[in-house]
């Protein structure tokens, strides 16, 4: 059983570690450690380089949740359309071809660590120092694999906080903590509950410097840029 979790977690941990932040501000000449707030999040990457970079940046960022979140639920449905299978003492499930895919019980603990480590990997990366960003993209790529319903329900949450609001902090701490709400009411795995629960907090605690901020009256807005100014037209007699 536990050679799967050491595999989940090990392939989690490096998918997360990918700094596609810094590799996109790099493909700019910019090092975004020494700009704005200095995360290579993809929300400073926008604030820095504009919106095109930072979406590609949230996009990677949730590609690689979803991959580590994603993979043994592929291999649970590849395994579903094999046949003559028997199990090994590793929690492996052997088909008759020698191929090794994980066992139905096992799937969701796997997906959960494979998640977790993965967004831990993203805010500690080996390939930055382990230094990273705050994991929301990464959390919410994972948890559309794992959770679909309940993603949508913190994304109308963050949504309707960032246009409200125009804080971006404040709308990820919010959808952080209504994850595991809306995954406990909608009778998720308990594993799955847990997970949210846990990474909610990590997010949360990730943003206390924001939360300074915001309580200090001080946190950065994203705030619609205005059309330049035109020449008024000269007044007429």
């Amino acid at each position: 059983m536990l050679i799967p979790l050491i595999t989940a977690a090990v392939v989690g941990y490096l998918l997360g570690a990918l700094p596609f932040g810094l590799l996109v501000a790099r493909a700019h000449g910019i090092n975004i450690f020494e700009h704005g707030s200095k995360s290579p999040g993809a929300t400073n990457v926008k604030r820095v380089l504009g919106k095109k970079a930072g979406n590609t940046v949230f996009v990677l960022d949730a590609v690689k949740g979803a991959l580590a979140a994603g993979w043994p639920l592929l291999l649970a449905s590849w395994a579903a359309h094999r046949a003559s299978a028997v199990r090994d003492a590793a929690g492996w499930t052997v088909y008759t071809a020698n191929v090794k895919v994980l066992t139905p019980e096992l799937v969701t603990p796997v997906a959960v660590t494979g998640l977790l480590c993965a967004v831990i990997g993203h805010s500690f990366s080996c390939f930055t120092r382990f230094k990273g960003g705050k994991g929301v993209a990464t959390s919410a790529g994972g948890f559309v694999v794992l959770m679909p319903v309940v993603t949508l329900i913190a994304l109308a949450v963050w949504l309707a906080t960032f246009y409200g609001s125009r804080y971006v902090s404040l709308a990820s701490i919010l959808a952080a903590a209504a994850m595991p709400v809306a995954a406990f009411f909608l009778k998720q795995h308990t594993l799955v509950v847990v997970l949210a629960a846990v990474i909610g907090a990590f997010v949360i605690f990730l943003h206390r410097a924001n939360i300074k901020r915001l309580l200090d009256g001080t946190e950065n807005r994203f705030v619609k840029k205005s059309a330049p100014a035109t020449a008024e037209s000269p007044v007429q007699p």
